[in-house]
């Protein structure tokens, strides 16, 4: 009974702001990024209804990379690959500078995998 109720109370969501998915067009459109322990799953919303809202399970997430290019400032780029319905489909996350370490902590919490780092960004211990 002990092991139940400390699994219920580690289970938990968790959301980032600042987040922008790229549209068909390559605008960035404001959202909000949930890890939801409840569903089992990431969550990426509109914050104002432009856009549709993405749903992918934890248990279709095959990897997750992280990237920064420079522009006229670091950018912080997230992509999570995962397959739906058979499909291979990969998506696209710009993170804000105050918080992609954090999301990169809640991946590792939240799906137990570690992002793949890419490039030159320097991998965190």
């Amino acid at each position: 009974m002990l092991l139940l109720s400390l699994s219920y109370a580690v289970a938990s969501d968790v959301s980032f702001n600042r987040i922008k998915v790229p549209n068909a067009n390559g605008k960035r459109i404001k959202s909000v990024l949930t890890f939801s322990d409840t569903d089992h799953a990431i969550e990426v919303r509109p914050v104002k209804g432009k856009g549709n809202p993405v749903t992918i399970p934890y248990a279709e997430i095959s990897k997750f990379s992280y990237e920064f290019t420079m522009q006229t400032s670091k950018t912080h780029w997230l992509e999570i690959h995962y397959t739906h319905d058979q499909i291979p489909k990969t998506l696209v996350l710009h993170m804000d500078r105050h918080n992609y370490l954090r999301i990169l902590d809640a991946i590792k919490t939240h799906t137990g995998q570690d992002a793949e780092v890419l490039g030159n960004a320097v991998k965190r211990h």
